[in-house]
């Protein structure tokens, strides 16, 4: 079966806004090369830039040395320039826009120098009331140098120290004033500090090694640097890291913890799969996910397949399930990234082509059931079906770890609008036909909460029922242009 001929979007993909990191060494020991590690685990959620600030407890309060810009972190981070930033308290990040253009100006950490000092801060997730908030402080003579959120987020803070005692009793007013995801990582000249909202939409633990504390998106990047996971940052709670060790003060989090709305496509796409995001084992709830589609959607088969990389948990569960065998029939090109040169739209290369390659002998004749964590657009997807047929599999059945997507996201994942989303233009049947497969199935929606392992979770993307009222203004457009 021929697929329908469609124009391909290079971008037909989803994207995570950023991962944050951060390090105090309260022996004193340096902490750059610590993060640059700590980034690199996190590159997957985001490659467009990538920033370090670091600072010396013992030293000037209002010295902080930074080192951003465009790119992967291998690409901007040299051996001389981590060596030229000195410090044992520290903090970094890596981006995807969503909100804000692509633009050196826009990468993170920011650092502010105010009346109380400095303030370094790195920030994943979106706010669906950053414009109000950020006209607010316009008319009350805030200048400001980006055109993200994440700015607003540091004035605020930034405005509340000013009549507070303290740096995290500032973050607490502040986070009053938040609405929308977001997980923190701020430094002060003499302080480390985390927090999460009290939806808890993204993820952000805490871990240690020797006499140094760490704050990460992902306990992968613990793994990476050698650190020992302690527990997940809760929902709403913000931890404070000094030489006396950590503080916690869950004054911000919710009363009743079932309103809590963890993103579910940490599980099902944007977290690696060695990461544990609250208690949950990401491998896991992809492996589950596969189960329940070889439950609910089987397919008589040959061979089960992933679309590298976060297709490949779902794909063995899948397998395991059904008793096909489980096989590897994509080469993925892994020294290409969101930075490099795509094609031309009317060139024969496509970027798709460039990142993955079908092995032939793998698929040749016979029947394929091929598992991706979801269709958005339709175009990727359909690419990749014909690369399958035209390597020679008799059949092609398509299986998505995750239900149809029918609703934008505005807490920090790139989900576009809804006229752009196949899957709320047209029924299950025309999107096979359109990407030329032989069957296409989608989980289930009630197969989400086990997933999860039954904690709360936003499927929002999903169902349209968003735990926050969506914003009244477009936060992803002109405002952030």
């Amino acid at each position: 079966m021929a697929p329908v001929k469609m124009e391909y979007d290079y971008e037909d993909t989803l994207h995570e806004e950023c991962g944050v990191f951060g390090i105090y060494d309260v022996s004193g020991g340096q902490v750059a090369s610590s993060i640059y590690y700590g980034l690199s685990a996190l590159q997957h959620r985001g490659q467009e830039s990538c920033g370090i600030a670091v600072s010396d407890t013992s030293g000037p309060k209002r010295k902080v040395n930074t080192y951003k810009g465009m790119g992967l972190c291998s690409e901007v981070f040299t051996e001389e320039t981590l060596d030229g930033l000195h410090g044992n308290i520290g903090v970094g990040h890596v981006r995807y826009s969503t909100a804000g253009s692509s633009t050196r100006e826009n990468a993170q950490p920011l650092v502010l120098n105010y009346i109380k000092g400095t303030l370094a801060l790195a920030h994943n997730g979106n706010l669906v009331n950053a414009p109000k908030l950020r006209r607010e402080l316009e008319y009350n003579g805030a200048i400001f140098q980006t055109t993200i959120d994440s700015e607003v987020i540091a004035y605020h803070i930034a405005r509340e120290r000013v009549h507070t005692k303290s740096v995290e009793t500032a973050v607490a007013n502040g986070m009053k004033k938040l609405e929308g995801a977001y997980s923190l990582v701020l430094m002060s000249p003499r302080k480390l500090i985390g927090a999460r909202d009290p939806f808890g939409f993204k993820p952000l633990c805490i871990g240690k090694r020797d006499q140094a504390y760490i704050l990460a998106s992902e306990s992968c990047a613990l793994d990476t640097i050698g650190a020992e996971w302690i527990r997940d940052v809760e929902p709403g709670e913000i931890v404070t890291i000094t030489k006396d060790g950590i503080q916690s003060d869950r004054s911000m989090c919710l009363e009743m913890a079932e309103k809590q709305a963890r993103c579910v496509f940490e599980y099902i796409y944007f977290a690696r799969p060695d990461t544990v995001f609250d208690g949950v084992s990401v491998y896991h709830a992809r492996l589950y996910a596969g189960r329940c589609l070889a439950k609910d959607s089987p397919a008589e088969a040959d061979l089960v397949v992933g679309v590298p990389e976060s297709g490949n948990g779902a794909a063995l569960g899948y397998s395991m399930e059904s008793g096909i065998p489980y096989g590897m029939a994509f080469v993925k090109n892994s020294y290409v990234g969101r930075t490099f040169i795509k094609p031309k739209q009317k060139s024969r290369e496509s970027a798709v082509r460039v990142k993955l390659n079908v092995l032939k002998e793998a698929v040749a004749g016979k029947r394929v059931i091929m598992i991706d964590d979801s269709i958005v657009r339709g175009t990727t997807c359909s690419l990749i079906v014909t690369m399958l047929r035209e390597a020679g599999a008799k059949e092609v059945h398509v299986r998505i770890s995750s239900p149809p997507f029918l609703y934008p996201c505005y807490f920090g994942t790139d989900i576009p609008s809804q006229d752009q989303l196949i899957a709320s233009q047209k029924t299950v049947e025309e999107i096979r036909q359109l990407i030329g497969a032989d069957s296409l199935a989608y989980l289930e929606h009630r197969r989400l909460p086990q997933m999860a392992q039954n904690r709360p979770i936003c499927t929002a993307c999903f169902s349209g029922d968003y735990p926050i009222a969506p914003p009244t203004e477009d936060i992803r457009g002109d405002y952030a242009k």
